[in-house]
């Protein structure tokens, strides 16, 4: 998740992070090797929910590093420097996303729950008799919801981790997609009714939704 900056407080890096820039910035090998084996796990964790394909979430994470090292110069500690990677790397997806034209606005309206003419639920779930997630593998819970994540359209799915799972706000996610905020609110609002709906099945113990 994006750590935003506070304009009231400063940023206060970690003397280590601090002398690992340096050497970032003198040109030391073992320093962006020992930034790589840091941060490329979470790099690619990010690159993964938005672009669903291994070969090009590993693209988009070399991608990050190769910009990161050429504008290591002009980097400013405001932030964590794996926050920065965090943000390049979701750029670098966004931008294969763009170039596959993969943001196309695909029709979400069959994920999205109905209503009848009195506005209830049409396919509204019973209510559980117990708290179902007491006894669930917190791994297990993740993984099905991370499959109905992708189930979402494109468009929605990739507004849906902008703001949800990366902590962008809305205007960034806005900006990045390219859209007006309120067509980024209306998306974004549209993409987590549809996954409310998807997960629905969750509350009675069917994994097979």
């Amino acid at each position: 998740m994006e750590q935003s900056e506070d304009p009231g407080r400063a940023y206060r890096i970690d003397p280590v992070e601090a002398a690992l820039i340096d050497r970032l910035k003198a040109g030391d090998d073992r320093a962006f090797e020992a930034l790589v084996r840091r941060e490329s796990g979470r790099m690619l964790a990010a690159a993964r929910r938005l672009v669903r394909d291994e070969a090009a979430a590993q693209d988009c994470v070399q991608e990050a590093f190769i910009s990161a090292l050429k504008a290591i110069d002009a980097f400013e500690p405001r932030v964590p420097i794996g926050a920065w990677l965090n943000r390049i790397t979701v750029n670098a997806a966004l931008m294969r996303l763009r170039k596959a034209r993969r943001l196309a606005e695909t029709p979400i309206d069959d994920l999205l729950p109905a209503f009848d003419a009195d506005g209830w639920r049409e396919d509204r779930p019973e209510a559980p008799e117990a708290d179902p997630f007491a006894d669930l593998e917190r791994q297990r819970v993740r993984a099905f919801v991370r499959t109905k994540i992708d189930l979402l359209p494109d468009a929605y799915r990739t507004a849906l981790v902008l703001r949800d799972l990366e902590g962008w706000s809305t205007k960034e996610a806005a900006d990045a997609l390219g859209i007006a905020e309120g067509a980024m609110k209306v998306r974004l609002h549209r993409a987590r009714s549809a996954l409310k709906r998807l997960i629905e099945p969750f509350w009675t113990g069917d994994y097979s939704a």
